[in-house]
């Protein structure tokens, strides 16, 4: 059975039996005040009766007011031997032992149905005495009987019988037409809910989205679904923007690598040959052999922590900034003899992973000194707005700018030099992975900016006073 018909037969049933209800207490209530309207006549007349001195046969049983009921339209006298006396109307009411009882002085006056042809009554019975009889004598105890008719009360709650019945089978029809259209319209969101996910499987199209027809469960169902949606179609989105990524790595990577294994096979296989070289040519190619297999080496490094970047890296943790950046100014001093770096290091701290940053960092000094002039000075900048690398080199062409950060972008200034063109494309997936933005820029006096923009906050009192200079530097903030 369908939800919509269950709805439907759940809303009949419920009216149903409120209907029920309603009809059979409206029916009970109705029938007990018509049946004790007459109950009321009958006991009113009966303790009229009893209270006034009307003990003699040849009197009329008295009645009572009309606003009262008016006399019961029956009457007769019981004797304890059963026989009916002095009756009134044109009808005899039924003896049984109860009523001789009462005739007897034993029982308590009592109420009760009675069915004479096709006369339905009412029938009171109590006690009356001393009562004289026709012939003179006279007996201690009688019995009263009092009757009035209930077939006017009879054909009233015929008639309300019909007309409850019609209104519970009414009711009953029109609860399961409105039940019907209720659901219809309460299930109208479930069914396009249905049919989007129907649609969505058959198709894989994440674009559509449901109309949210009211504020209410059904609605906040349909706002959920469409939530669901949009956090698919970015999930499916950044996927594909990942997997494209990834054939557009493979792609570079081949063509890149390409180049310098063509000339390492070239150059080994020159010196397989076994000809007649010169030492001089022997030594340079050699050279060559050695300087393509470490740009080959630096090359696959970048590719590994480019494809590692995309992987779930160790989880983020509380460092300072400045100790890092410290630690990448030593090895740039190392590795770049000729050049000055200037350090101005503020204590700050910030959530990441200290591996990565030291690798964007070392990046973004490697890049400062290979574009610096012989004993230029790298200006090394570090707040709570992150890292700044300024060398005074050339700076970079204008129209390289915008693609200084992407994979294997080599500018015009950067051709003939050694470099796998990865270095500031590592930095910028850094910055990224880090919820930062890197960003280049030209100084106005010459030279390039380099920015890498960090969500950096600054280090309480106590880890400022703390030593932030590279090993055998004494001052903890300025490193020159």
């Amino acid at each position: 059975m369908s939800l919509r018909k269950r709805l439907t037969l759940i809303a009949a049933t419920s009216v149903a039996i409120a209907v029920l209800i309603a009809v059979a207490v409206s029916y009970m209530v109705v029938r007990s005040q018509l049946r004790g309207q007459i109950d009321g006549a009958l006991n009113a007349q009966a303790q009229a009766v009893q209270s006034g001195d009307y003990h003699l046969l040849q009197q009329q049983i008295p009645g009572i007011p009309a606003s009262a009921g008016g006399p019961a339209q029956y009457a007769q006298i019981v004797l304890a031997n059963g026989t009916a006396e002095s009756a009134q109307g044109n009808i005899s009411l039924p003896v049984n032992a109860h009523t001789q009882a009462v005739a007897a002085g034993n029982g308590r006056a009592y109420l009760s149905d009675a069915q004479v042809g096709d006369n339905h009554l009412r029938v009171i019975t109590f006690s009356i005495g001393p009562v004289q009889l026709t012939n003179g004598g006279v007996v201690e105890n009688a019995a009263v009987q009092l009757a009035r008719p209930l077939n006017g009360v009879d054909s009233i709650l015929s008639n309300l019988r019909l007309i409850l019945v019609l209104l519970f089978v009414g009711g009953i029809a029109l609860a399961a037409v409105l039940g019907r259209f209720a659901a219809r319209r309460v299930l109208a969101p479930l069914g396009e809910v249905a049919q989007a996910a129907q649609h969505i499987g058959e198709t894989d199209d994440l674009t559509g989205r449901i109309r949210v027809h009211a504020d209410d469960e059904v609605g906040s169902l349909a706002t959920r679904f469409n939530t669901m949606l949009d956090r698919l179609e970015g999930s499916r989105a950044e996927l594909d923007e990942s997997v494209r990524a990834q054939r557009q790595l493979v792609a570079d990577a081949s063509h890149e690598l390409r180049t310098p294994i063509t000339s390492l096979r070239t150059n080994i296989e020159v010196l397989l040959a076994g000809g007649e070289l010169e030492r001089e040519d022997r030594r340079r190619l050699l050279d060559d052999v050695v300087e393509q297999s470490e740009e080959l080496s630096s090359l696959v490094n970048d590719l590994i922590e480019l494809a590692r970047g995309d992987q779930p890296g160790p989880a983020a943790e509380d460092l300072r900034l400045d100790r890092v950046v410290a630690e990448s100014v030593a090895r740039a001093r190392r590795n770049a003899p000729g050049i000055q770096f200037d350090a101005h290091l503020m204590p700050v701290s910030l959530d990441g992973v200290p591996e990565r940053l030291g690798r964007a960092i070392n990046n973004l000094l490697d890049n400062a000194a290979r574009h610096s002039p012989p004993g230029g000075t790298v200006e090394i900048d570090v707040g709570t707005g992150g890292v700044r690398v300024r060398d005074h080199g050339p700076g970079v062409p204008p129209q390289d700018l915008p693609y200084v950060f992407d994979r294997f972008f080599r500018g015009t200034s950067s051709r003939g030099r050694q470099g796998s063109g990865l270095g500031l494309a590592i930095v910028r997936q850094v910055a990224e992975q880090h919820g930062g933005t890197v960003s280049a820029a030209n100084a106005e006096d010459g030279g390039a900016i380099f920015t890498l923009h960090l969500p950096a906050v600054a280090a309480d009192e106590a880890s400022a006073r703390e030593a932030t200079a590279v090993p055998g530097a004494p001052e903890p903030v300025e490193i020159r």
